[in-house]
């Protein structure tokens, strides 16, 4: 489900339920108001993807209602970020299903920057599903920027005060 996308250079930023993703999300929407370029919100679903939906009623209907999933989720998403889609922004809204590294680096081309989220994956997580974002870091031909959601300070977390030093 997506329309024309913009021709210029634009800002690709992948969206999921993480919140490393709303991170990159705000962060990009900061960016292409900065560098006033478009803005792409991309979210891909890891769904079974069968090669001939369109023939198959059950998997055609299954793709449609992923790909509405897909566009709600980004939407709450904006709404969480910067209540609602920016106006001020030229915006696109985009939903794939399988790979999302693949998908993104699809999308990002020469000349783009790509947004993506950092979170912390359990060990089961890293050994099981590959890393998105090292994916579009080896294969993008976009600038790929990372953005890492800062870890909430801890009760005991508090600068302690310098040690003094006998010489001075």
């Amino acid at each position: 489900m997506e329309r024309e996308l913009p021709s210029q250079p634009r800002v690709v930023v992948g969206v999921d339920d993480a919140p490393a993703s709303r991170w990159a999300l705000a962060w990009a929407i900061g960016d292409a108001r900065l560098r006033r370029m478009a803005l792409v919100a991309v979210h891909v679903s890891r769904a079974p993807v069968h090669p001939f939906s369109e023939t198959l009623p059950v998997h055609h209907a299954a793709r449609v209602g992923e790909e509405e999933r897909g566009i709600e989720l980004v939407e709450r998403a904006f709404e969480d970020v910067a209540g609602g889609v920016p106006p001020d922004v030229e915006t696109a809204l985009v939903t794939r299903l399988g790979e999302p590294g693949h998908h993104l680096v699809e999308l990002a081309r020469e000349g783009d920057l790509l947004v993506l989220g950092r979170g912390r994956r359990s060990l089961l997580a890293r050994m099981l599903l590959p890393s998105t974002s090292i994916y579009c870091a080896r294969y993008s031909k976009a600038t790929v920027v990372i953005v890492q959601a800062p870890s909430p300070p801890e009760e005991g977390d508090v600068p302690a005060e310098r040690p003094r030093r006998f010489w001075r």
